[in-house]
């Protein structure tokens, strides 16, 4: 279903032409920024869950080789790390727009 946002016709987004700056969340920069946060966490757990299954590879491979073991542990590490800070500044963004993220 296709929208009238700001003189564009848009099936992305949806907004109104009221940009008083009353109602923020029909507002088309609104609009995208829900899309691209969606966007990337989606795309933060689709890359946390590669490279924790990279690991686990590396890992169930090793063989005995302890410089492998270092590694597929060292990996799983940094994506738990980074899945927590995203978690985390996702949480801030949540706090921070008005409505949340959802």
């Amino acid at each position: 279903m296709a929208a009238e946002c700001g003189g564009a016709t848009t099936s992305i987004i949806d907004c109104d032409q009221d940009n008083s700056g009353t109602d923020i969340e029909n507002n088309g920069v609104w609009g995208i920024l829900m899309l691209v946060v969606n966007i990337m966490t989606g795309a933060v757990a689709v890359a946390a869950l590669g490279g924790v299954a990279y690991a686990a590879v590396m890992y169930a491979s090793a063989g005995g080789s302890v410089e492998q073991t270092k590694k597929a542990i060292g990996i799983i590490m940094n994506v738990v790390t980074g899945a927590v800070l995203y978690a985390i500044a996702w949480a801030l963004l949540s706090w921070l727009i008005p409505g949340g993220v959802f």
